[in-house]
């Protein structure tokens, strides 16, 4: 009963934000789908080192790469269709441990072309400075 009760008073609260602003759902669907172009354009246009931000829903979990600094690998795909690897630097930033198929991630980092739809890396913050630091966001939890 008190979950019913929960769900229905949160529901009341979405609907009265959004009777007040209907514009503040519609900025989270543009914002997606806005990221999905550019990284569709990056990808049509074979171009690499742009910074990226977007969200999509884990369809695989690779191995970790292990040759140099560890990175753990992941395939994401977009609302657009296009599929995304990850690849998250676990030496400078926390692993994402609960990460599971079907699950939502969104990302900030540099995107890489590929013929596959291309590559996230620098998922993290750069200890020298120099780059801009990206992260990855999953159940709540920021990683860094």
């Amino acid at each position: 009963m008190k979950k019913l009760l929960i769900i229905v008073v949160l529901g009341l609260a979405l609907y009265a934000l959004h009777e007040r602003n209907p514009s503040f759902f519609k900025s989270f669907t543009e914002q997606s789908t806005g990221s999905d172009q550019l990284l569709a354009s990056a990808y049509e246009n074979r171009q690499s080192n742009i910074q990226v931000g977007g969200s999509g829903v884990v369809v695989k979990i690779l191995p970790d790469d292990l040759l140099g600094s560890r990175h753990q690998r992941f395939i994401l795909r977009l609302s657009s269709g296009q599929t995304i690897l990850i690849s998250h630097n676990i030496d400078l930033a926390r692993r994402v441990d609960a990460l599971r198929e079907g699950d939502t991630v969104e990302f900030s980092g540099e995107y890489e072309w590929n013929s596959e739809g291309g590559v996230v890396h620098w998922t993290h913050h750069d200890p020298d400075g120099r780059h801009k630091a990206g992260w990855l966001k999953h159940n709540g939890s920021v990683y860094q």
